[in-house]
């Protein structure tokens, strides 16, 4: 629940930061204030490992209860899944951000290249993105002459609104690994706590039942009260995600049991 109390305040850190604007009239008025989720990419990956590790780990302690009946075994099992999934997201949370970023920056000597050995072709792009929006060529013009002769802005503006990529963090891809790797573990112990304390399994797999279920509705909650979605219905899906594969993998489990 600790764990879930810290992405609460991430996400409220990210949501307090807003664009405040103003405009000047003959009458006073009250500042026009826009408020926007912004909150970072680390948020996201926190989404990404606790979703995971809440609902892997809830699946397979599940599954084994279903097949064996020693709390060790299960707790062993469990950290392993644990430590080889971290590893597992974190690495690819590692790679999707390195590939981002190569990726950025091959397009990004392309677009140089394209500005520099065929101006006019990027300038009716350009063009074409203003008038997308309703303008005019006229109006275009002056904006096209004005970007010709910042090309670094000129490249900037392309690589955003022609290819529709934004520069990556530097630091991005070990942020992210460290990031959904952390949340994945802290999200994995929630469902494997009660082994470690119960006497049984039955009785281990009830309060891990009850802990994990808590902590999907919570975190599907705060996820869906911060992303847009409705809350309510973001935590009755995150719950019902959650309680399917353990119910699956629990049932799977007894039938080769016997």
């Amino acid at each position: 629940m600790f764990v879930l109390c810290t992405l609460y305040l991430v996400l409220c850190i990210g949501q307090a930061k807003y664009k405040a604007q103003s405009t000047n009239h003959i009458m006073p008025q009250t500042p026009h204030i826009e408020r926007h989720f912004t909150a970072s990419n680390v948020v996201r990956d926190i989404v990404i490992g606790m979703a995971d590790g809440l609902t892997v780990p809830f699946a397979l302690a599940a599954g084994l209860t279903g097949a064996i009946d020693r709390t060790g075994i299960i707790i062993t099992a469990g950290l392993a899944e644990i430590a080889a999934g971290s590893i597992a997201m974190g690495l690819g949370g590692y790679l999707a951000a390195k590939s981002d970023a190569e990726h950025y920056a091959k397009e990004r000597e392309r677009e140089k290249r394209e500005v520099a050995e065929i101006p006019h072709e990027e300038m009716r792009e350009v063009a074409e993105v203003f008038q997308a929006y309703g303008l005019s060529e006229d109006e275009t013009w002056p904006i096209v002459q004005a970007l010709k002769r910042q090309p670094r802005n000129w490249v900037d503006f392309m690589m955003r609104f022609e290819l529709g990529l934004e520069k990556p963090e530097p630091g991005r891809a070990l942020t992210s690994a460290l990031t959904i790797a952390g949340a994945y573990i802290a999200g994995g112990l929630v469902p494997l706590a009660p082994y470690v304390f119960a006497s049984t399994t039955s009785t281990a797999l009830l309060y891990s039942v009850v802990m994990t279920l808590a902590a999907l509705l919570v975190f599907g909650f705060v996820k869906g009260r911060f992303t847009g979605t409705r809350p309510v219905r973001s935590a009755l899906q995150t719950a019902l995600i959650g309680s399917a594969a353990a119910g699956a993998a629990f049932a799977i489990a007894r039938a080769i049991s016997g």
